[in-house]
């Protein structure tokens, strides 16, 4: 019997071990036999062994020296198998694969990644709302805090919608498949936790100008309990701003999570001038 290495607190490492999640992870990211996967965090492999006997090809990052030891024992016999030690958020993974045909450019991306640099991880895999990612994955499967995930798929008007929901929507539409108990994973983490799926899509109607959307957001949820004219002040009249919501038959007094992601656009496109 294998003896999995610690998890170790500095890189935030919680072990999987409920079969029935894992088994609704692996339904959600709907696995073809041609499918090339991109697993950030492999941990000690449990996602992993289930991939490998679906899909193509399996790419996988991982920080910890210690677990890519035991990974590349573990997988040793494995040719669909390909474990790239880093960080991936540093790392260059287009340039550490020449050569490899079989792992080039993943097509979806299923993790269970480290909560403590969940954003950043998403933005990489997505892009931004002003540099989108050139090459979007046909779907992406998350496991990851809770309270992040709500913020991915809220709603207008609700207290979980946000900046990130925003962003996040611009790029991808985004649903929960699971919540997750603490006490699937080993160490239990001290939060709750859910999967949630990702479909980088473009919007119908996008921004004319992405980098003053950007700007607006960062303007306009700044200070969430004031109303958005107030916290657009600086670039924007109030008179204007409330004459364009009312436009968009907005109430003149509504705040940052009252509006939709189109609404987002459409008040950039109004308001940015060339």
């Amino acid at each position: 019997m294998a003896t999995y290495p610690q998890a170790r607190k500095k890189f935030a490492q919680h072990w999987l071990k409920n079969d029935k999640i894992l088994a609704k992870i692996l339904t959600a990211a709907q696995l073809k036999s041609g499918d090339r996967i991109l697993e950030i965090g492999p941990g000690t492999g449990i996602l992993t062994s289930q991939l490998i006997h679906q899909v193509a090809a399996v790419l996988a990052v991982e920080l910890d020296r210690d677990l890519c030891e035991f990974l590349v024992k573990k997988f040793r016999n494995a040719d669909k198998f390909l474990l790239l030690q880093g960080d991936f958020l540093e790392l260059d993974v287009d340039s550490q694969l020449v050569g490899l045909s079989q792992f080039q450019q993943p097509n979806k991306v299923v993790a269970n990644i480290p909560y403590n640099i969940t954003g950043p991880i998403i933005e990489k895999l997505l892009g931004t709302i002003a540099q989108p990612n050139p090459r979007p994955y046909e779907s992406i499967v998350l496991l990851v805090q809770k309270e992040v995930a709500d913020r991915l798929y809220a709603r207008p008007g609700s207290r979980a919608f946000g900046a990130l929901s925003v962003r996040v929507q611009y790029l991808a539409s985004c649903e929960l498949i699971t919540p997750v108990p603490a006490s699937a994973f080993s160490p239990p983490p001290k939060v709750e936790s859910a999967v949630v799926r990702l479909y980088p899509r473009p919007l119908e109607v996008a921004a004319t100008n992405p980098q003053y959307l950007e700007t607006l957001l960062k303007l306009g949820f700044a200070a969430k309990r004031k109303m958005l004219r107030n916290n657009l002040q600086s670039i924007c009249e109030r008179d204007q701003l409330s004459q364009i919501l009312e436009q968009l038959e907005l109430n003149p007094q509504c705040r940052a999570e009252d509006l939709s992601v189109s609404q987002w656009v459409q008040l950039s496109n109004l308001l940015h001038k060339d």
